[in-house]
């Protein structure tokens, strides 16, 4: 009996809606989430991406740097250093992270951004927190990295006057140091080499570091002296703006201690 009351309610509810009217259904129904699959995959795949955008943190050698990795390259090649506010118009990111209270300095490398403090009594706390938001929301905006002419310190190009000693001393610091120093945040850039001095500018986590003058003397002097033994020394040497920004620097520091 049973059996029977159950094929006669298949007959009825197949009478009432077709196998073919239910497959047009069925159909309709797949062709509207197929719809909905197409406009989410047209959908800009950055709104995904920036969600998950995660900026780590990095110590340096140097306990007033800190270097901040996004994930993504920055300038892609070569370094920027920022000693002052001023000298960071042709960049808003850099404008921006200056404005954070107790940022002295901002060092752009291929994929990190690294930020100097003014001493020691800064907290990092506050610090970190306002640069990764800073940070955050740069890379979410889109802007260029940088606008305008901009002198970044790339690869020690080889010049037609470079004799074979300032050759070498070039390709070593690009091949063997350069990779090293910036993988703590900072830089080595070539100024000169005469008389067996071979002079060099620190920059980004490297300048006002403790251990600088280590990496000077132990590191770099050392191999540059054990491939080229002309070389006699390596000596630190300073651009005008640096001399400057040093000079602003400590009449800044000499007030606020007076007050």
């Amino acid at each position: 009996m049973a059996a029977t009351v159950r094929w006669s309610l298949l007959k009825l509810l197949r009478s009432r809606c077709p196998v073919t009217e239910r497959n047009r259904a069925l159909s309709l129904c797949a062709a509207h989430n197929f719809g909905k699959l197409q406009h989410l995959a047209r959908l800009p795949s950055t709104r995904f991406a920036v969600r998950y955008l995660s900026i780590q943190t990095q110590d340096t050698p140097n306990p007033r740097s800190l270097k901040f990795i996004p994930g993504k390259p920055v300038l892609g090649t070569g370094t920027l250093d920022f000693p002052t506010s001023n000298s960071a118009e042709c960049s808003s990111l850099a404008s921006n992270l200056f404005e954070v209270e107790g940022v002295k300095s901002v060092f752009f490398g291929p994929d990190f951004i690294t930020v100097t403090k003014l001493d020691d009594d800064v907290e990092w706390t506050d610090i970190k927190r306002h640069a990764i938001e800073i940070i955050t929301k740069f890379f979410e905006s889109g802007e260029p990295i940088t606008t305008g002419a901009t002198q970044s310190h790339s690869d020690n190009s080889l010049s037609e006057e470079d004799d074979d000693i300032v050759s070498m001393i070039k390709e070593l610091l690009d091949t063997r140091i350069r990779p090293t120093v910036q993988e703590d945040g900072g830089d080595v850039i070539f100024k000169g080499f005469e008389d067996g001095t071979v002079k060099l500018k620190l920059v980004g986590s490297c300048t006002g570091c403790p251990s600088s003058t280590v990496t000077l003397k132990n590191g770099i002097q050392n191999m540059l002296q054990f491939y080229i033994p002309e070389v006699d020394e390596v000596e630190q040497v300073e651009d005008e703006l640096d001399e400057i920004s040093t000079k602003v620097f400590s009449e800044v520091e000499r007030k606020l201690q007076d007050s």
